[in-house]
């Protein structure tokens, strides 16, 4: 019988560096995601306050203890990153392992709003998107999440879509690379 080996959906990808602007493979973590029944917010609050974390505002996350991190997703709904799901939720939310499914590259530099501008039909500009901020939006034809922290962003997209993803951003880079050195 074959023997079945796990691998992150991006296994083997160096980070690229170009432009001003690094992208980089994130590490397999927990995922979570939690989509309320109606009318039960308040108790999937106090589920989740062991853990450090609120449920998010429409267009935000919040960060709890170890570095959990509940990610808004649509209406009453969130992805929670590095924990467990507290099986108490059960009752209050439907609960699905979703680890496996996704995958994620980080994007800093000066240079990475630029890089998503070409990508994604949604301002990400610093002014219009914060640290904090989180989006469910199209990067290109794929689905993505994405999140801005403090040293720049976080996007996840379908694990199926990750080489794709990361070609379109990668091809972005060496683009404006190439403006670059056109200018001097």
């Amino acid at each position: 019988m074959p023997e079945l080996i796990a691998k992150a959906p991006l296994e083997g990808q160096a980070p690229l560096a170009l432009a001003d602007v690094t992208l980089t493979p994130l590490a397999m973590q927990e995922i979570w995601s939690i989509a309320l029944f109606p009318g039960q917010t308040k108790t999937a609050e106090k589920v989740l306050k062991p853990l450090g974390l609120a449920f998010p505002a429409p267009g935000g996350w919040t960060e709890g203890k170890g570095g959990a991190r509940l990610v808004w997703t649509g209406r009453a709904q969130a992805f929670l990153f590095g924990a467990t799901a507290p099986e108490a939720l059960a009752g209050v939310a439907a609960v699905t392992d979703q680890s496996d499914a996704w995958a994620g590259f980080g994007l800093t530099g000066a240079g990475a709003e630029a890089v998503l501008a070409r990508l994604v039909p949604v301002d990400l500009r610093l002014a219009a998107f914060p640290a904090g901020s989180a989006i469910r939006a199209p990067l290109n034809h794929m689905s993505s999440v994405i999140l801005r922290a403090d040293e720049g962003f976080e996007i996840y997209c379908f694990r199926s879509m990750a080489r794709t993803a990361w070609h379109e951003l990668a091809e972005v880079l060496h683009r404006l690379a190439a403006r670059g050195a056109q200018a001097v």
